[in-house]
């Protein structure tokens, strides 16, 4: 807790002081130290400043700056494990137990995309989050608690991030964290290899004064190339520690460890905070704003004055809107503009600018002293490897080949697993069916439960095929070449070349798409390409593109399943297009974007990647998936009292006592089989009257221009809750028409064999592969999932955009399934 929390009347023990700067030298000088009791005296109205007894003297904070003071109760101090409590706290044993109460260390890893940073994290707190060779992977920050030398840290992975101005998402967040979460170490994870560029983030963090170290990684590399690199004198000018760090190997992380404690604890003699100079005109500008911000307790309590300046200096939109909302200081602002203006009068520059390149001519220095580079081997392999992959004439090709190589593994490779699981299934709904007594609970597992689920879990196979190809092509670095090939495309419809990487991990699933869509700086960009992502068949999709192309075009899958793909990406091309002109008409964006270098990613990595991803598939057939099948399989079984057309009871009594009756084998097998068809009639209007068929029918009205039985709707709708659940819900509705549960093999027949019930095309199919193809191209285009649209909602800032989306996509989705079956049905019976 924070002193700010403590009541009037009430004591404390201070365990942390935080803050920056003077401010916090300022504090501890008034006697706010660990292991010091406070005592709080009396609190204001309306939050204003509280007194405080410390040290014997009564000293006023304001809540703002009480909030930077971590503390402890006498009686928490008293019950920590280290204290035997005997109704007397001893202020020594309060000490004692506050010293292994500050043994708590937050550290956050910052860092540029691709320097290792969540390498680093999952290898210390042994996460799982996926580490991906291009940037945007890590778009929020994940958590995770770590033991070390008596020490309890916990660590924060921010996203990576180039610099700490307010551009993109993740850069307003990576700061937004530093300042108001105040971790006590920040581990600033700097790519070895590309020195230059990852220390431009160093020189923020420098001017932030905050206690940082930094984790030179990816140092084989380094070694590898043949440059030399003082790290000693480099530690010496920067005032951070550096230590060496291969994060894949586990190399140098407790070395890393050790010093992240020594500088916790200010043992660390090469700490030191610096001022990087930016001339003589705008350290005068810093000087002068910076006069004007220590006036205002509440600015200098929020962050460094000198970065604050800087910001200011730079004209930071941030900066100012936070200034303008926390301060009545309007000399602060006015200062601003005044030597914003003199400075730009001076240098014709922009003033951003004037900075920026004093912060590279710092590294620049800083670098030619301590740095002598050798060749990269891996740059000239990548180069060796570009010369190929992105040719302006190969490239293209290439990228179209490696996905049709990775469709047809899926639906290929995939088969064969995926006949074992459907045979297992199919063995234990039917051993289940015998051996449990008959009834609502047998109905309800073998029926609902392993009918629904099992024809969904039985995918996996194809599931894993897609995500391990998708994960390599991440992992190796391939992925990024895919955007800079295809932002000449991206560029033709309004969009940038970094809004191909969130439509590709669509493939996968759209929404870490939708969240990865952070990495795109401009506003309208990044909602417009969030609004044509879900176009983009996620593996959700697949079961029921596998599925119905299994049972009408078994002859040329690979080639069906691909146009779906295709035509997704086309309509999401069109749409771009179409909404640039119309919704969002907005100034082109330069294309900025790192290529790293080629990587072969660890077995481990993609493997373990793969198997993440694929967990997830499995955690929501048995979470929203499950329940939504319990839901339908309820829907259809009741109310159990149902009106039929005819006495089928009746009829199967006379049938079973025409059984009894010495008979041939023929006219027992005439019977069985009429005994099967009443069964499946009774079973069939016992479904269309109940809950779900009256849903059904309902909404049949909608679909029937477009081809679709009553069945084919209530799939469609439970769909958005999970597209997965479109395949469970035919596993459901399907098995009444055989009267035994639905494998995937037994589905396909049953698809085939489905009729209209009523109408004037009773007894025709229901299903032909004109109907199915219209089938999936609404599967395709309509209202992606409910993650889905939370997703839109919450990274948009607006549900509107979320309700806009699923409008129309929907009308989308009719009206070319309308097209391809009115117009198939007119060529092909």
């Amino acid at each position: 807790m924070n002193l700010s929390d403590i009541n009037a009347g009430e004591k404390a023990v201070i365990v942390k002081v935080k803050g920056y700067g003077s401010f916090r030298k300022r504090i501890m000088e008034m006697g706010f130290v660990k292991g010091q009791l406070v005592e709080v005296i009396k609190k204001t109205p309306f939050r204003g400043p509280v007194e405080y007894n410390v040290m014997g003297y009564h000293v006023s904070l304001r809540p703002s700056e009480a909030h930077l003071i971590e503390v402890i109760t006498p009686s928490i101090a008293a019950s920590l494990p280290e204290i035997q409590y005997e109704g007397i706290i001893d202020l020594e044993k309060i000490k004692t137990s506050v010293n292994q109460h500050s043994k708590k260390i937050s550290v956050a890893f910052v860092g540029n995309p691709n320097c290792g940073k969540t390498s680093l994290f999952n290898y210390v707190s042994g996460a799982k989050e996926h580490v991906g060779n291009y940037s945007g992977v890590t778009v929020e920050a994940k958590q995770n608690k770590y033991t070390f030398q008596g020490y309890h840290f916990e660590l924060f992975d921010l996203p990576g991030t180039y610099s700490l101005t307010a551009y993109t998402p993740e850069e307003l967040y990576v700061r937004k964290h530093i300042f108001h979460n105040n971790p006590d170490i920040v581990v600033n994870v700097v790519d070895a290899s590309n020195l230059e560029r990852n220390l431009y983030l160093t020189t923020q963090l420098i001017d932030m004064d905050i206690k940082v170290v930094i984790a030179l990684n990816m140092y084989d590399d380094l070694e590898n190339s043949g440059t030399l690199l003082d790290i000693k004198k480099l530690s010496k000018l920067l005032g951070i520690p550096i230590i060496p760090t291969v994060a894949t190997k586990g190399q140098g992380i407790n070395e890393l460890f050790h010093k992240i404690i020594d500088v916790y604890e200010n043992r660390d003699p090469n700490v030191r905070h610096i001022h990087i100079n930016y001339g003589k005109e705008v350290e005068q500008s810093i000087k002068e704003i910076r006069q004007h911000i220590k006036d205002d307790k509440h600015l200098i309590s929020a962050m460094s004055p000198r970065f604050l300046s800087v910001k200011l200096l730079e004209q930071d939109g941030h900066a100012i809107r936070f200034v303008s909302r926390h301060s009545d200081n309007k000399e602060v602002l006015k200062t601003t503009y005044k030597e914003v203006s003199r400075i730009e009068s001076l240098f014709s520059e922009n003033t951003e600018a004037i900075i920026t390149d004093a912060k590279y001519g710092f590294i620049s220095g800083a670098l030619k002293e301590t740095l002598k580079q050798g060749e990269s081997k891996r740059w000239h392999y990548t180069n060796a490897i570009d010369k190929i992959l992105t040719n302006h004439i190969l490239g293209v090709p290439l990228f179209l080949f490696f996905m049709f190589i990775m469709f047809y593994s899926t639906f290929t490779l995939g088969s064969y697993p995926m006949d074992w699981i459907d045979m297992g299934f199919s063995y234990l709904n039917g051993l289940l069916k015998e051996t449990l007594p008959q009834g609502m609970f047998n109905d309800l597992l073998t029926d609902g439960i392993i009918s629904g689920v099992g024809s969904v879990l039985v995918f996996l196979p194809n599931i894993i095929i897609l995500f391990l190809f998708i994960s390599f092509m991440e992992d190796t670095g391939y992925m990024a070449r895919a955007a800079f090939m295809m932002d000449k495309v991206m560029h033709k419809i309004g969009l940038h070349g970094r809004s191909f990487i969130p439509l590709i991990m669509g493939f996968g699933c759209n929404v870490p798409a939708i969240m990865a869509t952070r990495t795109i700086r401009n506003r309208t960009d990044r909602l417009l390409t969030m609004l044509i992502t879900p176009f983009m068949s996620c593996s959700a999709r697949l079961p029921v593109y596998i599925l119905f192309i299994g049972a009408f075009f078994p002859e040329n899958p690979t080639l069906v399943l691909i146009s779906l793909y295709l035509t997704g990406i086309l309509l999401a091309v069109g749409t771009a297009h179409l909404f640039n002109k119309t919704l969002f008409k907005t100034k082109e964006a330069p294309f900025v974007m790192e290529l790293p270098p080629y990587r072969i990613p660890s077995l481990k990595s993609t493997v373990k990647h793969m198997w993440d991803k694929s967990a997830q598939y499995v955690q929501k057939v048995g979470g929203v998936i499950l329940i939504a099948v319990i839901i339908i399989w309820a829907l259809g079984y009741f109310p159990r009292e149902v009106i039929y057309s005819k006495d089928y009871a009746q009829q199967l009594e006379f049938i079973e006592t025409q059984l009894h009756v010495p008979l041939d084998e023929t006219e027992i097998a005439a019977l069985q089989f009429q005994k099967v068809q009443i069964q499946n009639q009774m079973a069939s209007e016992q479904l269309e009257k109940s809950w779900l068929g009256r849903i059904g029918h309902f909404i049949e009205p909608a679909i029937r221009p477009l081809g679709f039985e009553w069945r084919m709707g209530i799939a469609l709708l439970s769909g958005t809750a999970a597209k997965e659940v479109v395949v469970s819900t035919l596993g459901v509705l399907l098995q009444t028409n055989n009267g035994e549960s639905e494998d995937a093999q037994k589905m396909v027949e049953s698809l085939r064999n489905l009729k209209y019930e009523t109408g004037p095309k009773a007894g025709q199919a229901a299903l032909t592969p004109v109907i199915a193809l219209a089938f999936l191209i609404f599967v395709l285009i309509y209202s992606p999932c409910v993650g889905v649209i939370s997703a839109i909602a919450k990274e948009s800032g607006r549900w509107r955009w979320a309700l806009f989306m699923v409008t129309y996509t929907t009308g989308i989705a009719w009206i070319l399934s309308y097209v391809v079956y009115q117009v198939g049905s007119r060529f092909f019976v």
